[in-house]
Order: structure tokens, then sequence, then C-alpha cells
């Protein structure tokens, strides 16, 4: 995308709505806009109450600590990079002054493997949004997703992807599950997948 990455990004709603969260400058490192991350938490409602999430390729933690904002019950934040993972503890540390009502774990490691030995149907929101040059990483993550998520309470899978890649493409690796909310904003598609469940 053009331009430098923004060196703040505000949390829109919630209980920490307002605070900021720094974001380092990392190859790949791409924060979920403000107006996307707006019309993703008007989609999953603005209450997650009693919501297990996941935020794989956490990167900023901007998706992760909305939904931790907005209170998810437990919020686990992914993150390989170690910068980033750091800059991660360092923001939750901040936001924690005014602590939100339910866990907020953030970790360092492969999401593919994490996800991997998660159990069937154990969390309720899962949000995916690696670097965009990555596809085979994406595709794995979705499909392992598509297991571990359970949404009948709420929630469902949320992932960003390129613009250049067709949302069809996207959908054929979750046969049984429809993408429910789509939106295009410049270089990004998002859609959030829900599975009838819900």
């Amino acid at each position: 995308m053009k331009g430098e990455p923004p060196k703040k990004v505000r949390i829109i709603g919630g209980n920490w709505r307002s605070r900021l969260l720094t974001v380092i400058d990392l190859p790949g490192l791409r924060p979920t806009t403000d107006r996307i991350r707006e019309t993703v938490f008007n989609w999953l409602g603005q209450d997650l109450t009693g919501l297990k999430c996941l935020d794989l390729f956490a990167g900023t933690g901007a998706l992760g600590f909305e939904a931790a904002s907005r209170g998810a019950s437990a919020v686990i934040l992914l993150e390989k990079d170690k910068k980033a993972h750091a800059n991660l503890l360092k923001n939750l540390q901040l936001l924690n002054s005014s602590p939100a009502t339910g866990s907020v774990e953030i970790l360092q490691g492969d999401c593919i493997e994490f996800l991997r030995r998660q159990a069937d149907r154990s969390a309720n929101l899962i949000l995916i949004d690696p670097p965009f040059q990555d596809t085979d990483l994406f595709n794995r993550a979705v499909l392992e997703a598509a297991r571990v998520c359970d949404d009948a309470l709420g929630g469902g899978i949320y992932m960003e992807f390129p613009a250049n890649r067709s949302r069809e493409e996207v959908e054929s690796l979750l046969p049984s599950w429809h993408c429910g909310k789509y939106l295009e904003a410049g270089q990004v598609k998002a859609c959030l997948f829900r599975s009838g469940r819900g």
C-alpha cells in the first residue's frame, strides 16, 4: 500500500474507546484501518460479551484489542515476529491501566501450529489478517479456522485479503460457510464468514 503506516491507531469502541496503540514499522505490517474496523465491528455487533476470540497474525493488535475492548470473554493474540510481539505486550500494558472485562493473552509463535493444537469448535471469533504476499499461509489458516470456529453464539471467521484476489477463490476455501458480509476498501477486501449455526 502507498504511504507510511500510521504511527498510532485508535481503538474505536468499548472499554478502551479512543485509546491509542503504537504501531512499529515492519515489512508486511498493515494495521486494519479505522474505517474497516468500524465496519467489521458493526457486522459483529458492538457487544462481544461471552465470545472467545483468536487474533491470528495480530501485528498491531488493532483487531484483537478492539474485540477485548468490546467485552469478549477471552482474546488470544498471536504474533510470530519478535518485535511485533514485544510491541503488543507494551500496548497491552498501557491499556491495562483500565483492564478489559475478559482475559487477554499475547503469544509469540506460529499461528498454524497453534490452530492445529486447538480443539474443534473451541473459539467463536477468529480474525485472519496475514501478510498479503503469503497466499499459502492465508489458505492454511482459513482451513484450520473452519474446524476451530463455532459461531453458534455469534462471531464467525473474519479475514482480510488483497484486492487482486477474487472473493470467489476465497469462498471456495470454506464451502460449508458463507460470506455474509463483504467489503472492498482500496487495496483490501474483507469477508465475515458464518456457518449457518449462528
